[in-house]
């Protein structure tokens, strides 16, 4: 049975342990550690080994995740006393590998992950990297772990982490973004705020449940609901004169921008 140390206990690992739990994970496998007792205290209840010593915590462990702020993972990980056959798994956003490996050593498995906010409601997508240390057995256990709280993918070039940053990991908040106008339109044509928020909420989740079961593409999806001269053209018509696709793609290009910078900040 693997065992999975987690280093930093906010959201992010409460999610993956929640879920590991929930997915048959026995609690005594799992550890935490973190300098506030209050985010230790719901993990405590769920059986699972908590502690305010980061070293104490990773002992015997099999995995160690640091899900701690990229601000202060640098100087966690040059006092964390790894051993050389721990998987090391970093949630952190823009600590690259290079940073990881200064701090954990030359020779350590190390996996990059990118997770996001949906994984709380185990709804997650995450893209992992691995440095060529890492086994293939650690690969299925990093694997399994974030699975827990949703959907994985692996690239093959730690760049593209970005790419992934961009697309995922800052996702989320491009559909709240339209979500917020969607409703704002609602009651601005007189809808209650309350059924103009349940059916954008619905209509969102509808939509992407559709596109994922479907075997069309998202474009063709787009063109069945889309009846000339109906409702639905005249809004894409005004989406498409207001050039809001390329406004996408524009702000996924800055947030890839503003992932690599921070990758070279923190560095």
């Amino acid at each position: 049975m693997t065992k999975i140390a987690f280093i930093g206990a906010g959201n992010m690992a409460k999610a993956l342990i929640q879920g590991l739990v929930d997915s048959g994970t026995p609690a005594d496998q799992l550890s935490a550690a973190d300098i506030a007792e209050a985010q230790l205290a719901p993990l405590a209840e769920l059986g699972v080994a908590t502690s305010t010593d980061n070293a104490q915590a990773i002992q015997s462990a099999d995995v160690v995740v640091l899900s701690v702020k990229p601000q202060v993972l640098t100087a966690i990980l040059k006092e964390l006393p790894l051993e050389s056959q721990q998987l090391l798994i970093s949630i952190a956003a823009g600590i690259d590998m290079s940073t990881l490996t200064s701090g954990a050593g030359a020779s350590q498995p190390i996996v990059r992950c990118m997770p996001n906010t949906p994984a709380l409601v185990g709804a997650g997508m995450a893209a992992l990297f691995a440095n060529s240390h890492v086994t293939d057995a650690q690969m299925d256990a990093g694997e399994k772990l974030l699975s827990a709280v949703g959907e994985v993918v692996w690239v093959q070039e730690e760049h593209l982490l970005d790419a992934v940053t961009a697309v995922s990991g800052s996702g989320p908040a491009y559909f709240f973004y339209l979500m917020e106008a969607m409703i704002r339109a609602g009651t601005d044509l007189g809808l209650s705020e309350d059924i103009a928020t349940q059916l954008t909420l619905q209509t969102a989740l509808g939509a992407a449940q559709l596109a994922k079961g479907s075997q069309d593409v998202p474009a063709q999806l787009r063109r069945n609901v889309t009846s000339p001269g109906g409702t639905t053209e005249r809004a894409l018509n005004l989406l498409n004169e207001a050039d809001v696709s390329n406004a996408i793609v524009r702000a996924l290009q800055g947030a890839a921008l503003r992932s690599k910078e921070l990758s070279q900040e923190f560095g």
